[in-house]
């Protein structure tokens, strides 16, 4: 017997998550004279040639880019990985083309322009991470400027490849009207921000750094507090428990930890047509998530379809694990790994961001918002099954408070339901908040003056940059407030008006901030 159903919901429904953009606080960076802060004649007409002679260029730049999969490989260094070697190919070609100097220092490139002895650095990333490419009009490793006409479509367009291409021609534009500089501009980019900090933290202890910095992997206006990262493993273990009712024996989930995952799926046994049709009519009452359920014999087989984003604003996406757990949650199921999974999920997560139902461990910052808590990969082993919770952290809790609240509710639950969830190693960073770079204001009324937004104020955001490691640095753009971040999504893109603002913007502060 087979039977088999989709179900689709129109609209999509978000919940939760305070919006932290154009904050009226100014709690982490001290007063804000934007009012005050006027941008220089040289560094308006520097930003208007940019963008009249260098838009094309900046697109090819970045479809060059675009072409390398510089994902991480586990075990691979990047000097042994033909993908980044290629892509720090073309990156000093094009530097060289630019008249930029070029200085390939393994995981970390530097592209110069100057000679000055103090500096003014710009910092980005030339890896990405993962794909799935079945969700992709055209291959994410090609950009894409046709499906969607004024979107540049490809995985690093937004995240940080289409940012390296603007820094380029910011700093070539600035070269060709020969502004006096007093600083030397130099932009970082490094290849494992992605995955790895380490190689950046060893380089950072062996070389003298720019005095003054931007990170150009975040959001605008100017970011000064970041939440800190953090995963949470559980561990269940698979058993077998003889039953005629009806079981889960599979529930998958998740691509990457910094991903909301769009995708999960589960399998029940011993099911029937009358759990079939309970299941039905349970999902028509969704929106913004779609489930497909196949019955085939005894087998109910059920996928689920969300939507993707980058983790730390999980209130930008649809998680497709903790709803599928939903759908399954008027059942108390049988405590065999994948039951136990499921029954934890609805019983200390549930459809919420913040980890409300997980014990005491949620809390909120005024000026950096709430904690969000959010299952991003259920990891298949032969003897458990592995469930990652992705967190981002505000200030105003400790990390062995919260570390010690997290472990509370793992066993508060184990007592409760007679189960054996275990405890791997939890990895909680640390927030960090920008209280002294001397050049926000500069930052703000640049931002200001090309957009037309006034009284801009600093932001905070649950990312984390490479900001934390320079001196005096903040994060300026890519991203517009209010807008959806698009990077670490199955559809990232950037617009040609966003490329085109940026580059107006970086030649601007470069040439504030330099000359």
């Amino acid at each position: 017997m087979l039977k088999k159903l989709t179900l689709l919901s129109a609209s999509i429904i978000t919940s939760g998550l305070m919006s932290l953009t154009l904050s009226t606080e100014v709690n982490a960076t001290g007063t804000n004279n934007t009012e005050s802060t006027q941008i220089s004649d040289s560094a308006k007409s520097t930003a208007d040639y940019a963008v009249a002679t260098y838009q094309q260029a900046m697109v090819d730049s970045l479809r060059e880019l675009v072409k390398h999969n510089t994902v991480a490989e586990d075990g691979v260094s990047i000097d042994d990985n033909p993908a980044h070697v290629a892509f720090k190919a073309e990156l000093k070609k094009q530097a060289q083309a630019l008249g930029l100097d070029y200085l390939d220092e393994g995981y970390v490139v530097v592209i110069g322009l100057g000679a000055q002895k103090e500096r003014v650095g710009i910092i980005t990333h030339g890896d990405v991470q993962p794909v799935n490419a079945a969700k992709w009009t055209k291959s994410p490793f090609e950009l894409d400027s046709t499906t969607e006409p004024g979107r540049l479509i490809g995985r690093g367009t937004e995240d940080d490849k289409g940012p390296i291409s603007t820094a380029l021609y910011a700093m070539k534009a600035i070269k060709d009207k020969n502004i006096t500089l007093n600083k030397r501009i130099e932009l970082y980019v490094y290849m494992a921000e992605e995955s790895d900090w380490e190689p950046l933290k060893a380089y950072i202890k062996t070389h003298d750094l720019p005095q003054t910095n931007i990170t150009i992997d975040a959001e605008y206006p100017v970011v000064t507090a970041e939440k800190g990262y953090g995963t949470v493993k559980l561990v269940f273990n698979k058993q077998e428990i003889p039953t005629i009712s009806p079981y889960i024996s599979a529930f998958s989930g998740g691509f990457f930890g910094s991903q909301i995952p769009e995708d999960a799926s589960v399998t029940i046994e011993n099911a029937n047509i009358v759990v079939l049709q309970r299941l039905m009519r349970k999902a028509r009452s969704y929106q913004g998530v779609s489930f497909d359920l196949e019955l085939k014999d005894s087998t109910l087989t059920i996928n689920a379809l969300g939507k993707s984003a980058h983790s730390s604003k999980p209130d930008e996406g649809v998680n497709a694990i903790p709803y599928l757990a939903d759908l399954l949650s008027n059942t108390r199921w049988e405590n065999n790994g994948p039951g136990t999974l499921v029954n934890f999920i609805n019983d200390n997560i549930g459809l919420g961001l913040e980890g409300k139902k997980f014990g005491n461990i949620a809390y909120h910052d005024d000026f950096m918002g709430p904690m969000t808590f959010s299952p991003t990969v259920i990891k298949q082993h032969d003897e458990n099954i592995e469930l990652n919770i992705n967190l981002r952290r505000p200030q105003g809790k400790s990390k062995q408070a919260l570390t010690t609240e997290i472990h509370q509710a793992v066993q508060n639950w184990n007592n409760k339901f007679d189960t054996n969830v275990k405890e791997l190693e939890h990895y909680i960073g640390d927030p960090f908040v920008q209280k002294d770079a001397p050049h926000i204001d500069t930052l703000l009324a640049v931002f200001s003056h090309f957009t037309g937004i006034k009284d801009a104020k600093p932001i905070a955001i649950g990312g984390g940059t490479n900001s934390r490691l320079f001196p005096n640095a903040v994060s300026f753009g890519p991203s517009m407030p209010n807008n959806k971040y698009t990077g670490h999504s199955e559809h990232e893109f950037i617009t040609m008006e966003q490329f085109i603002l940026n580059l107006k913007m970086y030649t601007a502060v470069l040439v504030e901030l330099a000359k």
